[in-house]
Formats: C-alpha cells, structure tokens, sequence
C-alpha cells in the first residue's frame, strides 16, 4: 500500500501531514453507515467519484460525511464508543492531542502552511496553544473523532486480511512534509533556521531520467538531536507504520546512510552535496539488534557498495523492478536471471508507467529484445501477462504485481510520474469484479510456481 497518512496540498501520499496519524479520505462511509453513524440517505447524496480521482471533490464530500457523523456521535452515539475512544486516545497520547490541535489550527488559517501562521502559534508559544485548544475545541474533537474511525475501520480491514490469509504492505517515506504537524511540533528534530525554515532539503542528484535532479523540499533531519533520545520519534514513527500493516518498506533507504542536501534556496536539485547520515547506529536503534524483522527496504537509484553493506548486515530484503531490466545489460540486478532469492521483485512500482503502457512505448528493437529474453505470445495481447510470468517464475522469494497491471492497463493508468505535481495520486478502481478474472489467474500461476505461503 502506499502511506495512509493525510495528505497536503499535493495530494501525494509522500507529502503526509502527520507521521502517526491516518487519511480521513479512506474511511469508508459504508463502515459508518453499519455503525450506526450515518444512514444509507445520507451516503446516496453522494456520486462516485469517475476513474480519476478528483480531490476537491473528494476532500468535500468526505468533510460533509464526517461531520454528519461526528454530530450523529455527539448526539446519540458517545457513550457507545467511549470506551473504545478513551483506549484510543490514552493509547496514541505521544502524538493524537497535537495533532488534532494542528488540524484544527490548519483549518482556522485557511489551510495555509504553519510558517504562515501567527508567530505565537508557529512557534508553540504554550499559552497561545491553551487559547487555541479552548477556541478550536469542537475541531479539535472533530479531528480526534476522525483518527479513532480511521483506527478502527483499519484495524477492522487487517482482522478481515489476516482471516483470508492476506498480509498487507505499508509504506514509510523516508523523510516528512515541511506542512506536516512533525515539524511543527519537534522542530529541533530538523534542520531549520530561526525563522522555522529549512536551511537545506532533500532531493536527489541529477540522473539519466531527471537531468535537473529532483528537488523533493522535504526538511533534513538534525541526527544529531534525534539520537539524543535513543532515536525515540523515529522509533515510534516505525511503530506506527507497524500498527497499519504486517509489513513496512523503508522508502529511499539510502537516506539512513546518506542523503542529498541541498542549500535553500534553490530552483532545482543540482547544487547539492551527499552528506552522511547515522546508518547503522539508527538502523540497531529501530530494529534493537534484531536481524528479523518485518521490514523491506527500497534500494534503487544510486546504490554504493556501502547501502549494500548497511542492507545486508541488517538481513532487509531490497527490491528488484522487472521493468529495469530491459534491455538485459550483464550484471543488472534488475535482470531475472540475477535475482536473488532474498529480495522483493515487482513487473513496476507508483513511479513507473503501467507494464502494458511501458512496453508499448518501447522501440521496436527493444521490443525485440524482451521477446528474446522471455518469449511469449501474450506480449502482443497482454504485455503486463507476459511480464507477470516472467516475475512469478523467477527466483525472487517474494513478487509484487500491481492492479494496474493485474488488468493489462495502459499509460493512461499511471498512478505517478517522479519530478511533476500534476495528474498523479488519481488511478483508482472502481469496480473489483472486474478484477475477479485476472486474480483466478493469478492463482493459478501462484500455485504453478509454488508460491503459496502462511501467514
């Protein structure tokens, strides 16, 4: 899955406003309506939204749904749930209450960034933050209200995942938003200046694929506060990962090692430096020492010896990208045949085109070249079947499709394009019958490949 935090004005699940907290956007009005909170009228006032995603009309119809139901559970529903919502509160106390205050702040400001905020506020003045919680104490219930629904429809989702044998994938980006209510309330986990702003950001260098680089804007973390505590915030930000899936990928992985800082401000991401980070001495914070762990961990793009090293003393499977592999250069560990048995391989991830969208826009002698490789009929029918196989029968322990290739969809269905803003974050599907098909399919490979496994 990709991160379920809330998002920014970006829409990107990459950009979250919180570490900890989760997207009111997923919680399923239908859930609400069997918990008594909203009836069936209320959620037929509102359409589906079309294949695309539209997020301010999303955003709207979510805010109206929630606030219904928070008035349903104001009204008839409080001491129902109060039991549950105490436990909740009690049991997310280290980030919920700031949070909510943030949220409910967020709105007050028009939604503007919190740099933009009044200096009292910004800069968590404790008697403006008591003013706040009293004006704002309805918001600030409303967004608490929120975060127990989400916990309690997920933690619903997992209950029902595990007793049909599924194990679910989280995602932990790799560094936070600068909206985000992280930064907000540990700035001196950061690197900022006396204003509160980022002296330097993340990104990274200029590639093949970006000759600019990509300036991402995300703070750098300050290690050297962070370790103070024993890494205790990143600790608890992979616990909370943990609380939403069976399993976490670490995104950009090489940033524990090392990151790329770029000087504020900047227009692109090529002025920048690779300045070191703790690694190992973080990486036996979060894990303590264990070499078991329910981790993975994305190590593509430029990969040294030494992310290797840091990979492998920690046992963290890596990944492998099929689509990466064409054409198949000599020592490409994206090639099948050079698949290692610990590792998680994927025909694509988000940031790549569809499978069947990636082929087609292959040259012709390119697409020579991948019939050579893996000869099959279906790559003139079904590219992303074709490419499925190809995963299915490797030696990768463990292999990733994603829907958008489970239905042989075209470019049209690239869910992001790594370095733009626009058009990405807004595939969705619609209809899961249609997917019925494909998944009997699927099975059958499963099982011809022998790669059924027990939770």
């Amino acid at each position: 899955m990709l991160p379920l935090g809330p998002i920014g004005a970006t829409t990107s699940p990459y950009q979250c406003l919180s570490s900890f907290a989760g997207n009111p956007l997923l919680i399923s009005p239908d859930q609400l309506v069997a918990d008594g909170l909203l009836a069936e009228s209320d959620v037929a006032k509102f359409t589906l939204p079309p294949r695309k995603v539209n997020f301010q009309r999303v955003i709207a119809n979510k805010r109206a749904l929630l606030a219904m139901a928070f008035e349903r559970f104001r009204q008839r529903y409080r001491q129902r749930f109060s039991d549950d919502l105490h436990q909740f509160e009690t049991r997310e106390s280290g980030w919920l209450s700031d949070f909510a205050l943030f949220m409910a702040l967020r709105e007050a400001y028009a939604f503007k960034p919190w740099s933009q905020w009044s200096q009292p506020v910004l800069r968590r003045n404790p008697a403006a933050l008591r003013e706040a919680r009293r004006q704002l104490a309805e918001a600030i219930e409303l967004q608490t209200f929120a975060q127990f629904i989400f916990a309690r429809q997920l933690q619903s989702l997992r209950t029902h995942a595990r007793t049909a044998g599924v194990a679910l994938i989280g995602d932990l980006p790799i560094f936070v938003s600068p909206e985000s209510a992280d930064v907000w309330t540990n700035p001196k986990l950061f690197q900022l200046d006396r204003r509160l702003q980022p002296r330097a950001v993340a990104g990274v260098p200029p590639d093949e694929f970006s000759p600019q680089g990509q300036l991402w804007g995300n703070p750098l973390y300050n290690w050297n506060e962070i370790a103070k505590d024993g890494y205790a915030w990143w600790k608890a930000r992979l616990g909370a990962a943990l609380k939403q899936a069976d399993f976490v990928r670490i995104d950009h992985f090489r940033g524990l090692a090392s990151y790329w800082s770029i000087r504020t401000p900047c227009a692109t991401a090529e002025n920048g430096r690779w300045v070191a980070a703790p690694g190992a001495k973080a990486l036996r914070a979060l894990t303590g020492g264990k070499r078991s762990l329910p981790l993975l961990v994305e190590d593509l793009g430029l990969i040294t010896p030494e992310i290797e090293r840091l990979r492998d003393d920690f046992n963290l499977p890596g990944m492998r990208v099929l689509q990466f592999g064409f054409p198949p250069n000599p020592g490409n560990p994206h090639v099948p045949h050079n698949y290692i048995r610990h590792c998680f391989a994927y025909t694509g991830t988000h940031d790549n085109d569809t499978s069947a969208g990636w082929y087609n826009s292959l040259s012709p002698a390119n697409r020579r070249q991948v019939q050579q490789y893996a000869p099959n009929p279906l790559w003139n029918t079904a590219p992303a079947w074709a490419m499925i196989r190809i995963l299915w029968a490797s030696h990768a322990g463990q292999v990733i499709v994603p829907l958008q290739d489970l239905l042989n969809l075209g470019s049209a269905s690239r869910m992001n394009t790594p370095g733009t803003h626009e058009k990405n974050w807004q595939w969705r599907c619609l209809d899961f019958a249609e997917c019925r098909e494909p998944m009997a399919r699927l099975a059958s490979l499963t099982d011809l490949y022998e790669r059924r496994a027990a939770l």
